[in-house]
């Protein structure tokens, strides 16, 4: 008798590929990920009036992006499963239109959010990823975002 799909889902075994952690590739590229934030909040600050708008709209949209990504990654992981769980289908979402309505607010509003969202986003994957196995990712994770977060907020401050 042929099994099910989702019998075959069940019955296999956790990937090991999440509990190992991040490689040294996903290490440097999150570091990379950095840049962006860090050169956008230092150019808020540094740039002459009339670059200021493109600037805080540079950064605004690279946080919404990113914040995209991380709600991206829970659809990712309960796609895995038979029946994904409505909440992280749920969550998945939000982070991704928090972010789109910040990047329209005028930035000194819409970074704070977006810094808000992108450690609100960190919380949240610190309930979710051990119960995916992911646990071991959560130290880079808080690092990237704890810098991504302060980023927005010293780009509102100065926008």
């Amino acid at each position: 008798m042929s099994e099910s799909p989702a019998a075959r889902v069940e019955a296999a075994p956790q990937s090991t590929a999440a509990s190992a952690g991040p490689t040294p590739l996903a290490l440097r590229l999150g570091y990379a990920g950095l840049v962006p934030f860090v050169a956008g909040a230092a150019l808020i600050w540094l740039v002459l009036p009339e670059a200021h708008p493109y600037v805080t709209l540079a950064l605004s949209a690279y946080a919404a992006v990113i914040i995209s990504f991380l709600g991206g990654i829970h659809w990712g992981l309960v796609m895995r499963q038979p029946e994904p769980a409505a909440a992280s289908l749920l969550w998945g979402v939000v982070p991704s239109l928090l972010a789109w309505l910040a990047v329209m607010m005028v930035p000194a509003s819409g970074l704070v959010i977006q810094g808000l969202v992108l450690l609100g986003c960190y919380f949240a994957d610190r309930r979710l990823y051990p119960a995916h196995g992911a646990a071991s990712w959560l130290v880079l994770r808080f690092r990237l975002s704890a810098v991504a977060a302060l980023s927005c907020f010293i780009g509102a401050a100065g926008a």
